[in-house]
């Protein structure tokens, strides 16, 4: 169980560094992120302006991502553990959180986008900038996890 636990916890650092490195304003899906949230609408002064009142709630953002990135990264590990254990062969173990991964995070991140306020010009990019930053970590959660089952 502490595997287990340690494993999750790696794992959900290996998410907040894939999603800071993913939505960076340097990357092109950064742009998009921020694009379909209005922010490249803002003057320079505005933009710094939100940036500053944003701040002081950061840290109660990120603790509250790094929870939900924990339990992702568990569930990975865990399925992923508990088949190889089972004699799963690795490359359908790493199939379950795939599946999962399709059949319930892209439904809610299309229902989330479908039914957000953001530009729609961009909607079917940012879907798929999201779900894609998604099966990224899931999958590199689960190549972390095959190193130590």
């Amino acid at each position: 169980m502490l595997t287990l636990l340690l494993l999750s916890l790696a794992g959900s650092v290996l998410a907040a560094v894939v999603g800071t490195l993913w939505y960076s304003n340097a990357t092109p899906m950064g742009k998009i992120h921020m694009r379909y949230l209005g922010f490249d609408k803002l003057s320079e002064e505005e933009q710094k302006s939100k940036m500053e009142a944003a701040k002081p709630m950061m840290w109660k953002m990120y603790a509250a991502q790094m929870i939900l990135s924990f339990l992702t990264a568990f569930f990975v590990v865990f399925v992923i553990t508990m088949s190889v254990q089972n004699g799963v062969p690795l490359g359908m173990a790493v199939g379950f959180p795939v599946m999962s991964w399709l059949c319930f995070m892209v439904p809610a991140i299309g229902a989330g986008i479908l039914w957000s306020n953001g530009d729609r010009e961009i909607a079917w990019k940012k879907f798929f900038s999201d779900i894609s930053a998604n099966l990224v970590t899931i999958l590199l959660i689960a190549i972390m996890t095959s190193f130590f089952v």
